[in-house]
């Protein structure tokens, strides 16, 4: 190993990793990597990507070949915006791996049922059916089982044992046991037949075949692995989620010109125009114009941020109010869109690996299993009987190690216990979710959208003296609903659903920046800013000032009303907790985990929020980067975190958790980016899935260890040469129902929601 120090400044490199079929494979490659001078790398088997740090002029290429010495392949990822994979489901085509994969599984169904039926249905077993199975199990075994066969060559070659090298060494002895048994023992003679007989005898085994246990394990496993990789490859969806949200095409002002350009032809320095609806093309400071810029998405706060002239805005934000001209500041990989997307996929690549358990089991299984095989070889041998008699019983050792219900135990599991999470509004991503909830114990929640409904809603209305709160409500909303304006639209239905249909108001205007004027029912109405109504000499008593000098340090949003010459009222919005939330977060503490929020917006609002629903500790006011370097410092002080948001600034955080969950109701590259989406929006939902994720965790590791129980009980059956085709068969069988069985009791998981 190279005793030479890395460089203090290095070039970050990333390479797409491929043929990795288990974790130990990427702890073998970084392995490898790292023993290169001044190379530092990580492997994250998950993302299929290799981050490696190397000296300022470093040939990637060489990078490469180191991978591909170790017996995988590598290459530079292509620009993120040609990149031809969708991620989206069912579209396998996009990924030629994926595909053959696919293929593979294919193929191995059609060929491997009869041969299953055949030998467990002596009816089925007519005149030549040992060569007819021996026709549709080759093809299974040799072609099918292939990647098993690679890898399990690429462990040997590496000294270490997987899952891969049992089925490969289990699949090859069958294969090859029942070649010898047909071509120079007595089971190729017509009319043999596998009778029902589980006497135990000793044989010869030059009667028996095995074509069902090695074409069988192909199947179930390949299936496994199949769904595993197929849920594997959305992991980079979130990225490409980000990098949609952006504007396509941007209205730019060259030579006092407007003209439409794609945003990626955009120069730093242009002026552009964003009208009411559109999103902004990239960061950039105002111009001209003064509006309201919906900035949820970076922020999380729910009320639009106003801006004017001198403003910095930020690209993907939503102008949601005037017409704005902006001059481009950042553009490509400098905006904040662009950085918040590296974000998401540094916490991704970094994210711990988790070892599957199985190749944690196989890595001291199969060495036990070879070491008990050559011990029954020499057994037999030493003890006088011939050698065919010595290899059978050797080879049924490997025969009956090779665990059918293997392939079967986390996929069976997996598939009843996200059925069942689906019906509740809970979908879980895939296994390695499972592990990361077994040692959750902080859970790290946003508050707009998550805790909170993330809409503004009309909470309390205050009148002056004399003045009747239905006309109030009636006359302001009449006015409001004529506004495109998000707090204008809480208003309008706030008013509708307590006065009823709102009358149409006459000469109605927008104030930029304050509120808005009009007409109705023959009333000169103005409703905005105490500012506005100053400028007609309409003050607001000294009480009505008071309570909406509270309400706004409340974090709440006031708008006043007058009319005829006279402040009349006052009208409060604000974000409002979900009717569950408090539930929910008493139920995470039943569970044993420690709610924290972590929020965008300002420190006054979430402190009542936080004590509206029982929590303790607040961290509010944090941009999105904010919310990584958050979630990285519990984890450094040692507590495993979940994550639960539902907005694109909630992205990175959610990828750097142990365990990211997402509102459905929310962003799309928020879901992309978490571990398990909760369809409904309901916070119990975060507390059921975490209870579902540890139960099904639990379903598997019990499936796990019978599946490798049955194995172990028959092995020395067969280590004294008792083991018959049925008795194989059987245990195969037993072993499997036994996994489906269990698994099937997930069905009667119960919600906590009642």
């Amino acid at each position: 190993m190279s005793t030479s120090a890395p460089p203090s400044v290095g070039t970050g490199v990333e390479l797409e990793i491929g043929g990795m079929t288990c974790a130990s494979c990427a702890m073998r490659i970084e392995k490898k990597l790292n023993k290169l001078d001044g190379v530092t790398a990580t492997v994250n088997y998950a993302t299929e990507k290799a981050k490696v740090t190397v000296p300022e002029g470093y040939d990637p290429a060489l990078l490469i070949a180191e991978v591909e010495k170790t017996g995988y392949t590598a290459a530079m990822p292509a620009p993120k915006g040609k990149r031809k994979d969708s991620g989206a489901p069912g579209d396998d085509d996009a990924d030629p791996e994926l595909l053959l994969l696919r293929n593979r599984l294919v193929g191995a169904i059609v060929l491997t049922v009869p041969v299953i039926a055949m030998a467990m249905i002596p009816a089925l077993q007519f005149t030549y059916w040992q060569w007819a199975s021996l026709a549709l199990a080759a093809p299974v075994i040799l072609w099918a089982a292939w990647p098993f066969h690679t890898a399990a060559w690429t462990n040997l070659k590496h000294g270490a044992a997987t899952m891969d090298t049992l089925i490969s060494m289990g699949t090859s002895a069958a294969f090859l046991w029942s070649l010898y048994a047909l071509f120079f023992g007595t089971a190729g003679t017509p009319g043999m037949t596998h009778p029902f007989e589980f006497a135990l005898a000793p044989s010869d085994g030059a009667a028996n075949i095995y074509l069902e246990v090695g074409a069988g394990v192909t199947m179930f496993i390949l299936a496994g692995r199949y769904f595993e990789k197929r849920s594997k490859k959305q992991a980079g969806a979130a990225l490409r989620a980000l990098l949609e949200l952006g504007a396509k095409e941007v209205a730019v002002l060259r030579d006092g010109v407007e003209t439409k350009i794609p945003v990626e032809d955009l120069q730093v320095g242009d002026e552009f125009i964003v009208r009411p609806g559109e999103k902004i093309a990239t960061d950039g400071v105002v111009v001209s114009g003064t509006s309201a810029v919906d900035a949820s998405m970076l922020t999380g706060e729910a009320v639009p941020v106003e801006v004017s002239q001198g403003d910095t805005v930020t690209g993907a934000t939503t102008n949601v109010g005037g017409r704005l001209v902006v001059r481009a500041t950042r553009i490509g990989s400098d905006t904040q869109l662009a950085q918040m997307a590296q974000l998401v996929e540094d916490a991704q690549t970094g994210k711990a690996e988790v070892q599957r358990l199985a190749d944690r089991i196989s890595g001291v299984f199969v060495p036990i299993v070879i070491v008990i095989a050559f011990i029954a070889l020499g057994g037999w041998l030493g003890a006088g009987f011939p050698v065919t008699a010595a290899f059978t019983a050797a080879v049924a050792v490997l025969v009956i190690a090779c665990p059918c219900a293997l392939g079967l135990a986390t996929p069976t599991a997996l598939l009843v216990g996200t059925g069942r999470g689906a019906q509740m509004g809970v979908l879980i991503k895939g296994p390695e979710v499972l592990e990361s909830t077994r040692k959750i114990d902080t859970v790290v929640l946003d508050k707009t959208g998550t805790i909170t409904t993330g809409k503004m809603t009309l909470v309390d209305v205050f009148v002056e003296a004399g003045t009747d709160r239905a006309e109030l409500l009636r006359l302001a909303g009449a006015l409001e609903d004529a506004s495109e304006h998000p707090i204008a639209q809480a208003i309008a239905k706030g008013a509708t659903q307590e006065v009823g249909a709102l009358p149409t108001p006459e000469d109605f205007a927008n104030i930029q920046g304050k509120g808005v004027q009009g007409i109705v029912d023959g009333h000169a109405v103005l409703v905005g800013r105490d500012s506005l109504l100053a400028e007609w000499s309409q003050k607001l008593s000294r009480e009505l000032a008071s309570t909406k000098a509270r309400a706004e340090g409340e974090g709440k949003t006031v708008v006043a009303v007058g009319w005829d010459g006279q402040a009349r009222g006052i009208l409060v919005v604000a974000d409002t907790v979900k009717p569950t939330s408090a539930e929910a977060i008493a139920q995470f503490k039943a569970i044993g985990l420690t709610p924290i929020l972590l929020t965008g917006d300002n420190e006054a609002v979430s402190r009542q929020i936080a004590a509206e629903v029982g929590i303790e500790e607040v961290i509010a006011e944090v941009l999105p980067k904010d919310k990584v370097d958050v979630i990285t410092r519990l984890q450094r002080e040692g507590k495993i975190v979940a994550m639960i948001g539902d907005g694109v600034n909630d992205a990175p955080a959610l990828a750097q958790a142990d365990l990211g969950l997402a509102m459905g109701t929310g962003a799309d590259v928020a879901i992309e980016a978490s571990d398990i989406t909760l369809v409904r929006g309901d916070l119990r939902s975060a507390v059921d899935a975490i209870r579902l994720s540890r139960k099904t965790l639990g379903t598997i590791k019990t499936n796990l260890f019978w599946a490798f129980a049955y194995n172990v009980a028959a092995i020395p059956v067969a280590a004294l040469g008792m083991l018959n085709p049925m008795l194989a068969g059987a245990a195969m069988a037993l072993s499997s129902v036994f996994v489906v069985g269990n698994s099937l009791r997930l069905r009667g998981f119960k919600s906590v929601a009642k």
